[in-house]
């Protein structure tokens, strides 16, 4: 039923400038639903829907964005020496591109890591133990070149 109802919201807020919640609930019970309003705002944060502003004027319910999965290509092609010491990695980028390529391994969630610093063409890694550093190389090393 949920999933009927929230498809419902989704063609709902694309078709009709939805700015309160008692006029998507009217909306949905013309369409064949009968909710509370407890219901509509956990629809509401299930759907991630945001207030927008629109053309007329008035702020209503929209699909929030979704953030575009991180681009691990980009990794094999900024990267061009990776290092460690003890239990720093040191990332070696093309000139410009280290802050990116750390957000992407910052995306990562490895549980090797530590913290990052990015510079402009260096990124510090920061990791539990020599070993860990070893094995984030390793990763990072499959991750790019295979």
């Amino acid at each position: 039923m949920a999933n009927a109802r929230h498809e419902m919201i989704l063609q709902l807020i694309q078709t009709h400038e939805i700015s309160t919640q008692e006029m998507l609930r009217d909306l949905l019970e013309e369409n064949g639903f009968s909710v509370t309003q407890a219901t509509i705002s956990r629809d509401i944060r299930q759907l991630k829907l945001r207030k927008r502003k629109t053309a007329s004027g008035p702020s209503c319910y929209a699909k929030a964005p979704v953030a575009p999965a991180a681009p691990t290509n980009l990794l094999a092609d900024v990267i061009v020496r990776i290092d460690s010491a003890v239990n720093m990695v040191s990332v070696s980028c093309h000139a410009g591109s280290a802050p990116a390529a750390c957000a992407v391994i910052d995306h990562m969630q490895l549980p090797e890591i530590v913290g990052t610093i990015a510079g402009d063409d260096t990124i510090f890694i920061l990791t539990r133990s020599e070993a860990s550093a070893k094995q984030l190389i390793a990763a990072l090393e499959a991750q790019i070149w295979g």
